[in-house]
């Protein structure tokens, strides 16, 4: 048993009898009222998400999570594919495990896997990835008054916003915890 305090992102924990994944934490304290914690959960079982709050002290069961490191192979109407680096063997997840990770997935990126219980729960990316922009407008000469920026499509379909200058084929790094645009590659 843990403190509600101790919780973070990536945790696993019992509640209401299903095994949950912690997808954000937020420690609240409002004003002269007592400390508490609110959770944004994913239900293993369901893929359903909850909203929960815990007070400062109150015991929480953790699930012990297992970690593995894979590479993306690949993405075809079954789901995506991972190979491990060690074993060669191939790991195939659904899209709805994957969330807004997908728009980040090129072949060979290393990601991490968390398992709870066995099965696959969570795909941890790298804090930035680079990315090649695929399609981008031109920049108009003279349009430069406050970092002025233009939307760009990325090789794996999001879009996001780039600096004028950013031209089509060039690599960017991307922020893929906010997706922001950090520099050229």
């Amino acid at each position: 048993m843990a403190s509600a305090n101790d919780l973070r992102k990536g945790m696993a924990i019992r509640y209401n009898s299903n095994v949950a994944i912690v997808l954000e934490v937020m420690h609240r304290t409002p004003g002269n009222l007592r400390a508490f914690v609110q959770l944004i959960i994913r239900y293993i079982g369901t893929g359903k998400s909850a909203d929960v709050r815990f007070g400062s002290t109150d015991k929480v069961e953790l699930v012990e999570v297992n970690r593995q490191k894979v590479e993306f192979s690949y993405k075809d109407q079954t789901g995506y594919h991972f190979m491990d680096p060690e074993t060669y063997d191939t790991i195939s997840l659904n899209e709805n495990l994957l969330t807004e990770a997908k728009d980040y997935l090129v072949e060979n990126l290393q990601v991490e896997v968390l398992y709870a219980e066995g099965k696959a729960v969570q795909v941890e990316l790298p804090s930035t990835v680079t990315l090649k922009v695929v399609e981008s407008a031109e920049g108009v000469r003279g349009d430069s008054a406050n970092n002025v920026q233009k939307p760009a499509k990325l090789e794996t379909g999001k879009v996001i916003n780039v600096p004028l200058f950013i031209k089509e084929g060039e690599l960017v790094k991307i922020d893929t915890r906010t997706g922001d645009y950090l520099g050229r590659a």
